[in-house]
């Protein structure tokens, strides 16, 4: 890969015809598709490798450095010395076979986190050919030219060649937090970075106004790429949940370390040889140690992840799947969220000449508009086309949704964008702000100036002495009428703006862009609520989930779309809106309100905080820039990805790709079924290891055959315990669990109950194994050999029944989640595949000390496995039983 021309560098001291002279592009039309692919290959991807990314060869060592692993290559090495090249080879094999396990499992894992990396790429908006399309930012090449605009994420270096009102938030290179404002200007060599007005650098954040530039450096070779690659090598911290997972193997670790020396210990002084103690010891330890839970929650953590983005939800973390699962309070806003973001002019509020304004349909303006194109109303369709930022060109279908129906209204219209725009050239501009409710442009004319500002109607209204109508102009004095008229707009749920201009002959400053203004009109929008979002709600109240709506629309608006999703009830016309003007001073009184409107960014910020301290787990759905500190703050943040900025989307642990309420719904419900999943598979390891500590310990205590050999348990461990354990940690979860209270995230991956069933099946699983050895031995008077064998049997396969124990619905009531799943009956087969083998590889057979079970016997395994079954089958159909309490109902 060629690194970056030279001619790149410094970009910033030469004009922006001359950067584009130089990379071969046009500073106009940007480079052409062939172009892009030829650099593409010659520059590779724009972007930088991830830290803590893992080679195959690294994740194969890795698997080296487990205790377990170098354990085992102790016991084959004692194994040799003491001459038994057998039991040292079979152990060698073992470790292979664990190795191997463990690499395809835990690169299977990384492949999963990788093709998720790519679909949550950031995107941008590039000019290719002179048309604006969207492109991976991955794939930016030098001499592209990007366009951005507010909440964009700068996606590489960029020369400015055209800016508008400009600012950048420069924190994430310089660490100051005060805008910056951009502009295409030659600037001295040497120029330091923070004083670059005519750079653009990749990681920044574009707060307002707009632009385009032309890619000067990408990956590496960018500003954030050269300081990003210093942390290539660092390692990843671990995890809440891998933290839990750990301490629990370590405590688990001290416990059976015990045991095993209590149990060898009792197994020497009964005159066991050395050796054998030895390795009875270690065998044991590393079958009461669930060394597969790490890899086996990595696994069913990126399989989830990899289940919601086929859904179009882009899960950026493992951790975020448990959490979402925990989270308890939705934020979220109403526009493409719980409506249809397909806004269009629906209804004009304008003054007529009479005592109140009237509401017209858009049809009924056409004739007005075509007889009088330069005159009112037509003026207020100019205001919209002039103080507006959207591109014609741009198919996107990215920006303000409302700026595209304006311009979409004016193009229905007969109006020519490109020519009201070069007519009427933009001199300067006030962006949207937040605080200020409104946004200002200033426009040359033939003689003088006009200034179109256009905001909420409460905001604007205060400001306009004057309202113009077909006969020119008359004095305004907002009153009870107008406020009337935009609340009855409102309340059928239609967004309202308006809109003002003012003429002078000389260029206005922006402290005196409110000052005499004429109103034009009110436009009303039309944004439907999403006909899916209504079930989902019914779904939410059943699983504890409380959903607030914060949005900076009107109040009407919000409690008629709020009533027609169901987030509201119509009946009760008394259910409480509060403004963002009610939420000072006394933060906050939260319960029972489920709609904020005219809510602030920093408020925003200030609910969730409260909802955290009350001791909520809070989700946040966001799509702009002033979203992004809450989208932070938030335990879950969650961007929209067809509207949201690409700042929302990097603060985000979630993209929603297509922008569906309902796919949060499921992201939730995978949630909950990955650590339902997760605990199920560390109930059913840690039951089969605790069961085969029991029998080994419980057999040397009365001085019973040995049920099982150390070679066996190590055979056991890797068959029995880690394909079944996978095969729950894939399984889609049970129909009702969204049915359930949200999981309190401070309670460890184990609790009280859990720990029970624990215990209960792993002495359900002894008791069927001892059952074996002394029926065998005490009735049948049958060799220790024989007796061994038998009782090898009846653990695989109590074991492999096992898992039908895990779901809480019993047998007797039908299907459930194991029985529906096809990777436990995979599983099964494959484990009792590989068993029934070992009798027929005599290698195999050898080291696991097998001889064929007579045809007469095979029905002793089976009877008392299905014995442990059945009891326990029959103790959860007790305890399912009606009046009982369904919540701990898996014994």
């Amino acid at each position: 890969m060629d690194p970056s021309p030279a001619f790149i560098q410094e970009a910033y001291a030469r004009t922006s015809q001359e950067v584009a002279e130089r990379l071969g592009s046009d500073p106009a039309d940007g480079l052409n598709d062939r172009e892009v692919a030829l650099r593409r290959q010659r520059y590779g991807p724009n972007e930088v490798p991830q830290a803590g990314a893992k080679t195959p060869w690294q994740i194969f060592l890795d698997q080296w450095k487990d205790p377990i692993i170098l354990i085992l290559v102790s016991a084959a090495i004692l194994a040799y010395l003491f001459t038994d090249t057998w039991e040292a080879a079979a152990i060698l094999v073992v470790v292979a076979f664990s190795v191997a396990i463990g690499f395809f499992m835990e690169r299977q894992a990384y492949r999963t986190l990788e093709t998720l990396r790519i679909l949550g790429q950031a995107r941008t908006r590039v000019r290719r050919s002179g048309k604006i399309t969207e492109a991976r930012a991955a794939d930016l090449v030098p001499g592209d030219l990007v366009v951005v605009g507010p909440g964009d994420l700068v996606p590489a270096d960029l020369r400015l060649c055209r800016a508008e009102q400009l600012s950048v938030k420069e924190s994430v290179l310089t660490g100051e937090s005060a805008p910056v404002f951009k502009r295409d200007v030659i600037l001295p060599a040497g120029t330091p970075l923070i004083q670059r007005k005519n750079m653009l650098y990749k990681g920044t954040v574009v707060l307002t106004g707009s632009g385009c530039g032309l890619v000067v450096g990408t990956a590496a070779d960018t500003e954030f790429g050269k300081i990003q690659a210093l942390a290539v090598s660092a390692e990843p911290p671990r995890t809440p949940l891998e933290k839990k997972l750990r301490r629990l193997s370590l405590r688990l670790i001290w416990l059976t370390l015990f045991l095993a020396l209590a149990i060898a210990g009792i197994g020497y002084l009964r005159g066991v040889g050395l050796v054998a103690t030895i390795e009875t010891g270690m065998a044991l330890a590393i079958a009461a140690i669930p060394e597969g839970l790490p890899i086996v929650a990595t696994i069913a953590l990126a399989q989830g992840m990899l289940r919601l983005a086929r859904r179009q939800v882009v899960v950026k973390n493992l951790e975020a799947v448990q959490t979402l699962g925990a989270t308890d309070v939705i934020l979220t806003d109403k526009t493409g969220t719980l409506t249809e973001d397909a806004l269009r002019v629906h209804r004009l509020l304008l003054d007529t000449g009479g005592d109140e304004p009237e509401e017209i349909a858009p049809e009924a303006m056409r004739d007005a508009l075509i007889a009088r194109p330069d005159a009112f109303p037509a003026i207020l369709l100019q205001a919209g086309v002039l103080c507006n930022n959207a591109d014609p060109s741009d198919s996107t279908g990215s920006g303000d949704s409302i700026e595209r129906a304006l311009l979409g209204f004016a193009i229905e219209h007969g109006y020519s964008v490109s020519e009201m725009r070069e007519a009427h050239p933009e001199m300067w501009e006030l962006p949207f702000d937040p605080g200020r409710k409104y946004m200002a442009t200033v426009h040359q004319k033939e003689e003088g100036y006009i200034t179109f500002v256009k905001g909420a109607f409460e905001t604007l209204a205060e400001h306009c002495p004057q309202v113009m109508n077909g006969q020119g102009v008359r004095p305004f004095a907002p009153g009870d009428a107008w406020s009337e008229a935009v609340s009855s707009l409102a309340s059928k749920g239609l967004r309202t703006l308006a809109f003002a201009s003012r003429t002078t002959p000389a260029m206005p400053h922006p402290d005196e862009v409110l000052q005499g203004l004429v109103l034009l009109g009110v436009v009303g929008f039309l944004d439907p609520p999403r006909t899916d979002v209504r079930p989902v709600f019914d779904i939410y109240r059943k699983a504890g989930i409380h959903v607030v709506m914060v949005t900076g629309d009107h109040p009407d608006t919000a409690r008629r779309i709020a009533e027609e999703v169901g987030l509201l009830p119509a009946s009760d016309p008394n259910a409480p809106v509060v403004t963002g003007t009610d939420l000072t001073g006394t933060l906050y009184q939260t319960d029972g309100v489920r709609v904020f409107a005219r809510v602030l960014p920093e408020q925003k910020l200030d609910l969730v905080s409260h909802y955290q301290q009350q001791g909520h787990i809070v989700g946040m759905i966001g799509d702009g820039i002033n979203d992004v500190p809450a989208l932070k703050k938030a335990d879950i943040g969650i961007a929209t990805g067809l509207r949201g900025t690409e700042a929302a989307r990097e603060a985000s642990d979630v993209i929603l790709k297509n922008d569906s309420f309902g796919a949060i719904e499921c992201a939730i419900r995978q949630g909950r079924v990955v650590f339902a999943n997760i605990r199920h598979f560390v109930v059913y390891l840690l039951s089969c290891n605790l069961a085969e500590i029991l029998v080994v310990g419980v057999a040397a205590l009365a001085s019973l055959p040995a049920p099982l050999l150390p070679m066996q348990i190590l055979f056991l461990n890797l068959v029995t315990d880690v394909f079944p354990a996978l095969a729950l940690g894939l399984g889609k979860g049970e129909k009702g669990i969204m049915e359930q209270p949200p999981r309190d995230p401070a309670l460890p991956v184990l609790e009280r109950a859990d720990w029970v069933r624990t215990l209960v099946f792993g002495l359900g699983i002894s008791a069927a194994v001892l059952g074996v050895v002394m029926y065998s031995g005490l009735v049948l008077h049958l060799p220790a050999q024989a007796i061994n064998n038998l009782a090898f049997n009846t653990l695989v396969m109590a074991q492999l029944l096992h898992v039908f124990n895990l779901p809480g619905k019993s047998l007797l009531r039908g299907s459930n989640e194991v029985t529906r799943n096809p990777y436990i009956w995979g599983a099964l087969m494959f484990s009792a595949g590989v068993t029934a083998l070992a009798y027929y590889v005599p290698p195999l057979a050898r080291v696991l000390e097998l001889d064929p079970v007579s045809p007469g016997l095979w029905h002793l395994p089976l009877a008392f496995s299905l014995v442990f079954l059945v009891v326990l089958q029959a103790g959860k159909e007790l305890r399912n039983r009606p009046g009982r309490s369904e919540r701990h109902s898996s014994c």
